[in-house]
């Protein structure tokens, strides 16, 4: 979504300085050891780590990036107003980062603000910069502002397939489908353990679009029914692998779902039974299209991560579903002074046996971390849980 913008601002010294001292120092820093070379191809697969037997995401929504310390900041407190610029998320990103050192960064749409862009391949090239720079893996889905500047929505996706690091795919080979960005990941098991050559976890990346297309219908864009289809026969695919392949497993392994706009089921919550904030409506599609129902019914999905509506960040639990919000990351955004930007953080952790061999996913967490002072964490919570029995709670 967007907003009213703010003048050009400059941005401090000390603010520049605590940026390029970032970006040097990132360089040198804790990487992944996952390169990968344009065109999105990964020369080492997304794993579980050996030592800990955890997979951890960084959720980054609604970055709308423009024109770095030319972009002036929004909905700030008027003490910040003053030099604050696209850059201040380049340093948010680099805390982030820095903190948390994801396996996977997964950037969920409006990564740039098309309209108020100079040239959206240089923004996304800045946008994206410091996970490059860091050497982490990243994924990213399109909004319904990324394409409002000098790239159509395939341009500005073929532009993230082919940047540095990048996972991200176009759309899957010989399949007629809506969209640009649907594409699936799998994250293997920790090397040299039983599930080791197994996806063990499944991420699937789905094109939500912009706006209506069709004349009598207002409002944003929604999951297409070729979409769901793809969507099914990857999540099947997967399951019978998994299970019935050698060493056959009793459940499916788990998938994650992000994408950019809400289902229409993200208003099912109220205070009294999700975790965070709702502080605006719901800026879903205005007709359902019935992907939650192929969510539910692919029987793998654990959790779906969204943005789009900034000043929203919270998890509710629907039909054995976690619906979650980021809340919003940029600073070219809006938001709400005083409430900080924020990225949500998603930790994934394996089931070790007696004799200390890690085995498929045992649960699910996530928290949300802000751009204050102390780079605070909140909300933690379980999204799902494999029960002692082997039930999933």
């Amino acid at each position: 979504m967007g907003g009213g913008r703010l003048g050009i601002r400059r941005l401090p010294l000390l603010l520049v300085i605590l940026v390029a001292a970032a970006a040097g120092g990132a360089a040198a820093g804790k990487g992944k050891g996952k390169e990968a070379h344009a065109g999105g191809t990964s020369t080492s697969r997304l794993r579980f780590r050996r030592e800990s037997g955890t997979f951890k995401v960084v959720q980054v929504a609604d970055m709308h990036y423009a024109d770095g310390q030319a972009t002036g900041c929004e909905d700030v407190l008027p003490s910040q107003v003053a030099g604050c610029s696209d850059l201040n998320t380049t340093a948010f990103l680099y805390r982030v980062f820095r903190a948390e050192d994801p396996d996977l960064v997964v950037f969920t749409g409006d990564n740039i603000y098309g309209a108020d862009s100079t040239d959206a391949a240089k923004s996304m090239d800045a946008a994206i910069a410091p996970a490059i720079d860091m050497k982490l893996p990243w994924a990213a889905v399109i909004g319904n502002h990324d394409q409002e500047g000098t790239l159509s929505r395939e341009g500005v996706m073929r532009h993230l397939v082919g940047m540095k690091n990048s996972l991200s795919g176009l759309n899957p080979e010989g399949v007629e489908i809506d969209g640009y960005g649907n594409y699936n990941l799998e994250v293997s098991g920790v090397e040299g353990t039983s599930l080791g050559e197994k996806s063990v976890l499944n991420l699937y990346f789905l094109d939500s679009g912009d706006y209506s297309t069709v004349p009598s219908i207002n409002g944003y864009g929604w999951i297409k029914a070729s979409q769901q289809v793809w969507f099914q026969q990857t999540s099947s695919s997967l399951q019978r692998k998994y299970m019935n392949e050698t060493p056959k497993q009793n459940q499916p392994a788990p998938g994650l779902v992000f994408f950019h706009i809400p289902l229409p089921e993200f208003s099912s919550f109220t205070a009294a039974n999700f975790t965070g904030v709702k502080q605006e409506g719901i800026s879903s599609a205005s007709i359902n299209s019935g992907f939650f129902s192929s969510m539910v019914e692919a029987g793998d999905v654990k959790a779906a991560f969204i943005g789009h509506d900034h000043i929203n960040d919270f998890c509710g639990k629907l039909s054995g579903i976690q619906l979650c919000y980021a809340g919003g990351f940029g600073y070219h955004a809006y938001g709400k002074a005083g409430w900080s930007r924020r990225a949500r953080v998603v930790s994934v952790q394996l089931e070790k046996t007696d004799n200390g061999d890690w085995r498929g996913v045992k649960s699910i967490k996530t928290w949300k971390r802000l751009d204050d002072p102390h780079l605070s964490t909140i909300d933690s919570e379980v999204l799902w849980n494999r029960g002692s029995n082997g039930i999933a709670n």
